[in-house]
């Protein structure tokens, strides 16, 4: 038997103990999946109505708001209700649309489509949105859905190892074990859908379903119909307690709607979410506990029991001899789940040395990165422009295939931040400093010599002086982290097996053809 109030108590302790990474795991998790969608409302809110005068990649084209009261709108236009409709109601349902849903949700990206369609938008633009589509349903199948599965394994792991890593959320991916989850967690998906249909009894299997990525968390190997069961079996009985817990926090997002989501971030995502984790924990226990039916697909008895230093190095002699994956490159640590333990293994293949972020780079080799984040700036800004308004950036200052501003900004993380990589959170915040800086001036010194603005941010509410935005910065710093840890580590232990002549040679040549798009763009100019 569970209480609310003791789920409550045993949460503020751990935030107590591990706040900074269950915010930051909390932050990640709202600004990479649609979870938590009212907590990324302050960084991308718009103060002006209509179409927004930046072009910048992740600003959003056409507001959530806008899109649905237009295309409501147009349905409504030969009826009394549209009246009502203009008058009053649709600012306020606007605001909370815009606080309240996501942009890279299915069901926006649909919508846009229809709203794209009511408005005369057709050809390349319509085939670009319906391409948005489907990649934006891949996202959520294999993104989103596997990035919440970690977020649960993150707070389970967290309870009893306070040094659980931020990284945990990306677990599934380091195991190779994509699929499966994905399926299950689509299914899951795909029924809730059906029986929202019948709103009453989708209240009841959203309870029902809401242990499934808990279970995924615990053993991602587990069959769908298992994993159904045992959910079921889990709230049986317990679905009216959970809808009172869920209850029990509106106070918190009322207040949280007035910070337009600030609340959430700081306090109210990881309270709520670390709840729900001891509340799995407790319900799985008094399941194994009785020996239930199918209790063996509860399989992972080390979020209880943590095992003592001795049991670990018995343990870990034993997995040597078994030539597994981890037996060249395995550790454990105080206060740390041990992963070669973990009931599902990744292939051998998966198990690579960590990767060094604060290694050194040589001259060749960043200008190299330098190249090779101007490009994969102009690429991403150009895939996201087509699939969010059906043709590219009209941004001048995109040197086709080169966006000086991400090369320089790579550069800069490589200088600065990598001497920070013990510490991701102080990362991030440098990151976000250095990014801001780097768009300042460069917007500033485009305006001055072309005497229009670059990128106008005026719309939306956290800028300054219409140059960056709160937003941009957040979104840019993060992928700044990925280019710290993952890419250009990774990029350069590529160029490094080039060998040096090589290495030299394709500096240079970049450089050259640099140089030549430079020299191109202001004779057409």
């Amino acid at each position: 038997m569970w209480k609310r109030k003791g789920l409550k108590k045993k949460t503020r302790v751990l935030l107590k103990q591990s706040y900074g990474s269950m915010v930051a795991v909390c932050f990640l998790i709202a600004m990479l999946t649609t979870a938590y969608s009212v907590s990324t409302t302050v960084f991308n809110f718009q103060i002006s109505p209509g179409q927004p005068e930046t072009d910048a990649a992740f600003s959003v084209s056409i507001p959530n708001s806008e899109v649905i009261i237009e295309t409501i709108d147009t349905f409504l236009a030969s009826t009394n209700l549209s009246r009502w409709f203009d008058h009053g109601a649709s600012d306020i349902l606007a605001l909370a649309i815009d606080i309240c849903s996501n942009t890279i949700s299915v069901f926006f990206t649909i919508l846009r489509s229809v709203y794209a369609a009511l408005t005369g938008s057709t050809g390349t633009a319509f085939i670009f949105s319906m391409l948005g589509i489907m990649i934006s349903f891949l996202y959520q199948i294999f993104i989103n859905n596997i990035l919440l599965i970690g977020e649960k394994r993150f707070f389970l792991e967290n309870r009893n190892y306070r040094k659980t890593s931020i990284s945990k959320i990306f677990y599934l991916y380091k195991l190779r074990c994509v699929l499966h989850p994905a399926w299950i967690m689509f299914c899951r998906s795909f029924f809730q859908f059906l029986w929202n249909l019948t709103i009453i009894g989708g209240i009841i299997k959203h309870y029902e379903y809401c242990m499934i990525p808990y279970i995924l968390a615990e053993n991602p190997k587990i069959s769908r119909k298992d994993a159904f069961y045992l959910s079921k079996q889990l709230t049986n009985r317990n679905k009216w307690k959970l809808f009172l817990l869920d209850l029990s926090f509106l106070g918190w997002h009322v207040l949280s709607f007035f910070t337009l989501g600030f609340l959430n971030l700081l306090f109210i995502n990881p309270y709520m979410t670390g709840c729900k984790a001891e509340l799995y924990a407790s319900l799985r226990r008094n399941y194994v506990l009785s020996r239930s039916p199918r209790y063996e697909g509860l399989n992972d008895s080390y979020l209880e029991h943590v095992p003592s230093e001795d049991e670990l190095l018995i343990s870990k002699a034993l997995y040597d001899d078994s030539q597994g994956p981890y037996t060249k490159i395995s550790y454990f640590a105080p206060e740390q789940y041990p992963v070669f333990l973990f009931s599902v293994q990744p292939p051998q293949k998966a198990v690579h040395s960590p990767m060094k972020a604060s290694r050194k780079y040589d001259v060749y080799t960043y200008l190299f990165l330098f190249h090779a984040a101007s490009l994969a700036g102009w690429a991403m800004e150009t895939v996201i422009h087509l699939l969010r308004d059906g043709s590219p950036a009209q941004d001048s200052f995109i040197l086709a295939p080169w966006v000086i501003l991400y090369g320089l900004y790579g550069i800069f993380i490589l200088l600065i931040s990598r001497h920070l990589e013990k510490n991701p959170v102080f990362v991030f915040l440098t990151n976000l400093v250095i990014y801001s800086i780097l768009e300042f001036a460069i917007n500033l010194i485009y305006e001055q010599l072309s005497g229009a603005p670059l990128r106008n941010y005026s719309e939306f509410l956290l800028n300054f002086d219409g140059r960056i935005y709160l937003g941009g910065s957040v979104s840019y710093a993060l992928l700044g982290c990925a280019f710290l840890y993952y890419l250009a580590p990774r990029w350069t232990e590529s160029y490094m097996k080039l060998g040096r002549s090589r290495r030299i040679f394709l500096s240079v040549l970049l450089c050259i053809l640099f140089a030549l798009s430079l020299l191109l763009r202001y004779v057409l100019l």
